[in-house]
């Protein structure tokens, strides 16, 4: 694992703590040699991420639409700044940079972006570990939502069981490194049902 994209809140929250778990993370990956690829900006969660893996000697890597960059969200000092076309292509190219997948708190833009990334792996398109950062119990309700989701059948509990779960970058990242290359046909499982 050379490089981890994490998905997180261009917002602060209300709560200290995301923002300390921001830095966290972002020493952790950068005292392991861990590149951080995320959204590109300078703003919320994601500001603070990068500056933390930057103070920290870090590579960090920003993928930002052009239509953000001219809302001038966009942070100027990251190791890369690479400055796409739209959502799609930013979505496509984080992937692509990224050795596995951190989300942390923040809002619907993170969340599409987590659930499309499990999608993917559940489509067999990648074998990346996926993890959450579950910061004050942030991800509580989104973990009993998707256990629910698996007792109404709509979920198989290998595919709820593709996210890591931990409260401590430390320990996440750990999972992560540790975590086997799984790809999860869905397809294939469904015409061995049939």
């Amino acid at each position: 694992m050379k490089s981890v994209c994490v998905y997180c809140g261009s917002s602060p929250g209300h709560r200290p703590e995301y923002a300390e778990q921001a830095r966290a993370l972002g020493q952790a990956l950068a005292e392991r040699g861990l590149a951080l690829v995320y959204g590109g900006g300078k703003v919320g969660l994601m500001g603070i991420i990068a500056d933390a893996v930057l103070a920290h000697g870090g590579t960090a890597i920003g993928i930002i639409p052009q239509a953000l960059m001219d809302k001038e969200v966009g942070h100027r000092g990251l190791s890369e700044l690479h400055v796409v076309r739209n959502m799609h292509e930013r979505k496509q190219m984080m992937a692509d940079r990224a050795d596995a997948f951190i989300a942390m708190p923040g809002g619907v833009g993170t969340y599409e972006e987590l659930f499309e990334t499990v999608t993917w792996q559940q489509l067999g398109y990648h074998a990346k570990p996926i993890g959450l950062l579950n910061v004050a119990g942030f991800y509580d309700g989104m973990l009993g939502f998707l256990s629910h989701a698996v007792q109404e059948g709509f979920l198989k509990q290998v595919h709820a069981d593709l996210l890591h779960v931990d409260t401590a970058p430390a320990g996440l990242l750990a999972k992560l490194e540790q975590a086997p290359r799984v790809t999860v046909d869905k397809w294939q499982e469904k015409r061995a049902e049939a």
